[in-house]
């Protein structure tokens, strides 16, 4: 008898969600050559994570912002509004790259969606910054230094009402909505439903249906790529994403400067706020694992850098909070691909205390060999091909470079090639050459 899901133990979670992946249900490979090249590439990155066995070379990843709308002569403006352009110009980056996995379609938001609903909290190509420009988020302190108690207690409203009131236009008169829970008695059971028929809270209503259609309209072009590329035997790096705590509420609730002086000001407060949404951000990458049986969940680290905080106050306020949910998503047998942005030089000790080849680390500008000693045999290491490089440098530079991450991080195994940051626009050619590179070079005897 097959064990339920709750019996199963975190390796055997894992592995289940692995060979979901690897094995996708509904997918019609183009070709066998294509169900070969899928299998192939999704187990490699498998053995290189687990650690377990050394595969037969490097891996590559080419991870993308906006450089597919720009290889294919578009701007951001264009794929954000016109849907259609979208899945040629991904389709075509990843077809004629060749890595060994896609990202999906990168595209953050449909653009009518965020004019719909008069979006505060970034400006989009022609909404701020150039319809040639990519997104700019803007920090604010969109939640208040008094309100962490209504966060730590009644975390889901807040964020659902009083937060969403102020980085939405559209949606401010949802702070017109009770505070409280509603009442299930004859008396007063009507009470709480009667700011849903003021006009301003309907027209807030109204808003969300419109954004609605064009959410739908916008997820049909990005899941018709998420279908077509396993098909022509692309195995997607991601199935969604989590954040560490400090930086949900450092990057969008408090801003960086209110963070940093609650640090300082009320530090109970905070670290009780990033007890509390904890557990919403293990449900989120664990929920979209499960969707899409794929293990693999993005975590972007924007605030835990070097120089950023110090030593002390990384292991005080940043570290534990995101180490309970890199240990809840493991638990689940999810596979959090920690993307750590900036240098995490000072880091390295401290994020050894994860169990064995559970987690993958993706580093910007850490020293690699410092990186691949500190993690060998704890994690998978990945990226820092530097965007300066991809650039400004030559095909041989790059090729150069290429070689010697793979002479630093590639022995034994558990390294992935690439990139070490989002990218919009960098020489083609020498994208082309990392993929090549790795192939030809990095190919273990």
């Amino acid at each position: 008898m097959e064990k339920k899901w709750e019996e199963l133990s975190s390796d055997e979670r894992q592995e289940a969600l692995f060979q979901r992946w690897i094995s996708p249900e509904g997918v019609e490979f183009a070709s066998p050559q294509a169900e070969k090249l899928y299998k192939e590439r999704a187990t490699r990155i498998k053995d290189a994570i687990q650690l377990k066995k050394l595969q037969e070379r490097v891996k590559v990843m080419i991870i993308p912002n906006f450089a597919p709308a720009f290889y294919s002569g578009l701007t951001p403006h264009d794929v954000m509004y016109d849907y259609d352009k979208i899945k040629t110009a991904w389709t075509k980056f990843y077809i004629d790259l060749q890595p060994d996995a896609h990202g999906g379609c990168a595209v953050p938001s449909p653009g009518k969606l965020l004019d719909i609903l008069d979006y505060k909290l970034y400006k989009w190509p022609g909404h701020g910054v150039s319809p040639e420009s990519t997104y700019q988020a803007i920090e604010g302190e969109y939640m208040k230094a008094d309100e962490y108690d209504i966060l730590i207690h009644n975390p889901l409203y807040f964020l659902s009402f009083t937060w969403t009131s102020r980085i939405f236009g559209a949606l401010e008169p949802f702070q017109m909505l009770p505070h409280r829970a509603y009442l299930t008695e004859m008396y007063g059971v009507s009470v709480p439903f009667i700011p849903y028929g003021l006009p301003p809270v309907q027209a807030a209503y109204k808003a969300l249906l419109e954004a609605g259609d064009e959410a739908l309209k916008w997820i049909g072009v990005i899941a018709a790529f998420g279908k077509e590329m396993p098909e022509a035997g692309f195995p997607p790096y991601q199935a969604g994403a989590s954040k560490a705590p400090f930086d949900v509420i450092g990057d969008t609730l408090r801003g960086t400067r209110g963070i940093m002086l609650d640090m300082y000001r009320q530090p109970d407060k905070l670290l009780q706020a990033m007890e509390a949404i904890t557990p919403m951000m293990i449900q989120m990458g664990v929920g979209a694992a499960k969707e899409a049986g794929n293990p693999l969940i993005f975590m972007p680290l924007h605030k835990g850098a070097d120089g950023f905080l110090s030593d002390e106050q990384f292991k005080k306020f940043y570290w534990p909070s995101l180490r309970k949910v890199i240990m809840g998503l493991v638990d689940e047998g999810v596979v959090p691909f920690v993307w750590a942005e900036g240098g995490y030089n000072s880091r390295l000790e401290v994020i050894r205390d994860l169990p064995k080849g559970k987690t993958a680390w993706l580093f910007d500008l850490t020293d690699m060999a410092k990186a691949k000693k500190a993690l060998d045999g704890v994690a998978c290491v990945a990226g820092n091909m530097p965007m300066d490089l991809l650039t400004l440098g030559t095909t041989q530079q790059v090729k150069d470079h290429a070689k010697k991450l793979i002479d630093t991080c590639g022995k034994g195994g558990g390294y992935i090639m690439a990139n070490g940051a989002f990218f919009d626009k960098v020489r083609w050619e020498n994208l082309k050459a990392i993929v090549d590179t790795v192939k030809e070079y990095g190919v273990y005897k």
